[in-house]
């Protein structure tokens, strides 16, 4: 015999949020062993005695981690996601009948707290980590990724101090037919530094730029903007960002060119547990950052009584100085060379004491000079 469901409401209902969780669920084992109950004394000295009570900060860390979990970056798109999920309404403390907090509350609590007190919620839970056996600390991945910064292409300003780059972009910038007769978006405040408006590009990079904006003047819409075709002539030498100005221009192959930051991220191989995240400026190269990573990585781990033996990373961060510097502190890199690399000259012997090479005919070649290269920011002998 057929069935056929009507669904009515119920006047009273008798539910328990606790019984419609599966056991095995992952936010339910989540709660169980994620003690964050230290973020009470961590955060007290961030609020008033008096006014009406702010959300618990335990439950907007883990709204976070959530946010995280859940690969989603938009606070309004958090809750919503929240309100239709039994588990992570369990996981976070609500029952079905209890008003989530708003949006704008997580936006303003994520500003309240300083930098100091994510890095001590970060370390605390790495710890937890380490002591139930999720991290070996021996090899460690490091690996790069865009983050996209709160900021539109379309409100990027001219640096400003060098009168003939500013009059030359500006002369050459062509709107196209749907732009004329509108203004251009202005930015309503400018959190920028002098230094941060001031053009920081030598003459030869000054020369190029203003020979492709020559080249392709004609019939582009030049107006900087992800959507336009002459996005390409923006750059971060010559544009800065008033909203955001620590945001850079960057692009991957395949993508629009976007004001980003370039995260820098960590994991330990015996689980893909974590172990160090932190943002950079997307202008930078990952060989650059690398040292500081180094550096960063290997005392934390020291202080979690962790030995570093291990570092893996792909051929972005290979370079001789980076080669070099691990070596130097005794880690194994495991970081593979460019395409183009060819190695030494063959027949030649480096003299590791003296530092310099010997030809086969047994003529010494010294290194004559130390120079800086530009576009790497590393120091290079030749």
């Amino acid at each position: 015999m057929q069935g056929k469901k009507e669904y009515q409401e119920k006047l009273f209902a008798h539910f328990q949020l606790s019984e419609r969780i599966p056991k095995n669920n992952f936010y339910r084992r989540l709660k169980e062993v994620l003690e964050l109950r230290f973020l009470y004394g961590l955060t007290e000295g961030y609020y008033g005695n008096s006014g009406q009570k702010s959300i618990d900060p335990v439950v907007f860390f883990k709204l976070c981690l959530v946010g995280y979990l859940e690969n989603i970056v938009s606070d309004r798109k958090l809750m919503a996601h929240c309100s239709l999920r039994l588990d992570i309404l369990y996981f976070i403390g609500y029952d079905i009948d209890e008003e989530l907090p708003w949006h704008s509350t997580i936006s303003r609590t994520r500003q309240l707290f300083p930098e100091s007190v994510f890095e001590e919620v970060f370390t605390t839970v790495l710890r937890m980590c380490v002591e139930k056996g999720m991290v070996s600390g021996h090899t460690q991945a490091i690996d790069s990724a865009p983050v996209k910064a709160n900021a539109s292409m379309d409100t990027l300003e001219l640096k400003v101090p060098e009168r003939e780059l500013d009059e030359h972009l500006r002369k050459v910038r062509v709107l196209s037919a749907m732009d004329k007769g509108e203004p251009h978006r202005k930015s309503r405040n400018d959190r920028s530094d002098k230094g941060q408006r001031s053009v920081t590009a030598n003459p030869n990079e000054l020369a190029a730029i203003k020979g492709r904006n020559k080249k392709w003047a004609k019939d582009q819409d030049q107006r900087p903007g992800a959507k336009n075709k002459g996005a390409k002539y923006t750059s971060n030498k010559t544009h800065y960002s008033p909203t955001d100005p620590d945001a850079r221009i960057s692009v991957k192959p395949g993508k629009a060119r976007k004001l980003n930051y370039l995260s820098q991220l960590s994991v330990d191989t015996a689980h893909h547990v974590i172990t160090d995240i932190r943002a950079y400026h997307a202008d930078g190269k990952d060989n650059q950052q690398l040292p500081d990573i180094v550096k960063r990585l290997q005392r934390r781990l020291w202080q979690q009584g962790l030995v570093w033996e291990n570092c893996v990373a792909d051929t972005g961060y290979s370079s001789g100085e980076n080669y070099a510097f691990l070596e130097d502190i005794g880690l194994k890199s495991f970081i593979p060379p460019h395409g183009t690399y060819k190695g030494g000259p063959t027949g030649f012997t480096y003299n590791e004491i003296e530092d310099h090479y010997i030809c086969p005919q047994g003529k010494v070649i010294p290194f004559r000079k130390v120079f800086k290269d530009h576009r790497t920011g590393t120091k290079k002998k030749a």
